[in-house]
């Protein structure tokens, strides 16, 4: 068996992959994953067969996509977890959540139903969620958070955040900023 050498990209096809990256992002955030592979190539100024060069799969392209938000929303959840009062560190990952979600419409499809085989997001995906749990299991210790909470009614609840419509990104995260604010006194005990 042959080991494979690390393959350094010239510049040229490092540029095209940071700007089908931009393309995807743009284009994932404003309109979720069902934007076809072709508009991405197109967006980003290259051939089809440049696009599916780098990125084979648009699972492969939505994991690379979106590691900058799954290391947000990571930061976010950790940063709730260090909060001395778990009922006000699980209002703020509530809080920043849905504010996350509501820039970026695709990575909150990809974080709900998480593309089996994008096996970086649905890693990431798992890790985020055992620790919102274990929030959730302090928030309720303390009383605050409702008994009957479970982990699905935060995914519900994501969900329905998916589900605003707004003109712009920032009316979307105005509203977002609002819902949370439901949410959080639903939740609570």
């Amino acid at each position: 068996m042959v080991d494979r050498l690390p393959q350094t990209l010239r510049s040229d096809a490092l540029d095209n992959r940071e700007r089908i990256l931009d393309a995807a992002r743009a284009l994932f955030a404003a309109e979720g994953l069902d934007v076809p592979m072709r508009e991405i190539a197109r967006r980003a100024g290259v051939g089809p067969a440049t696009l599916y060069r780098r990125f084979p799969t648009k699972q492969a392209l939505a994991a690379e996509a979106f590691t900058e938000q799954m290391y947000a929303c990571h930061a976010i959840v950790e940063e709730g977890l260090a909060d001395p009062d778990p009922w006000q560190g699980f209002c703020l990952v509530i809080e920043k959540l849905c504010g996350l979600h509501a820039r970026n419409q695709g990575f909150t499809t990809a974080f709900i139903s998480a593309f089996p085989h994008a096996m970086d997001l649905a890693a990431g995906r798992e890790h985020a969620l055992t620790s919102l749990a274990e929030l959730a299991r302090r928030a309720k210790d303390t009383g605050h958070l409702r008994p009957d909470f479970v982990l699905d009614d935060l995914i519900l609840m994501l969900g329905a955040n998916r589900g605003l419509h707004a003109t712009s990104t920032n009316d979307r995260v105005v509203a977002s900023r609002r819902f949370a604010a439901f949410a959080i006194r639903a939740f609570r005990a």
